[in-house]
């Protein structure tokens, strides 16, 4: 599973990778995180341990993934 996020400066991009690696130690589910061209972050999510299939532990990162990603009005 892969989704690509694109933000308006690096510094977002940064925050959000950050706030990424919170939610993952949380949920002891770690993605690959590429932070590139200063402001697009490509995550990809799989499960070693299942043969690098998705599990549930993939789903349930991806939704809190998604709701990092929109903006808190």
């Amino acid at each position: 599973m892969e989704a690509n996020f694109e933000f308006n400066s690096f510094q977002e991009a940064l925050k959000f990778v950050n706030m990424v690696g919170k939610l993952a130690e949380i949920q002891n589910h770690h993605p690959n995180i590429l932070m590139h061209n200063y402001n697009q972050v490509k995550i990809t999510l799989s499960t070693t341990e299942s043969g690098n299939n998705l599990t549930i532990k993939d789903y349930r990162l991806a939704k809190g993934i998604n709701r990092l990603s929109r903006p808190i009005l």
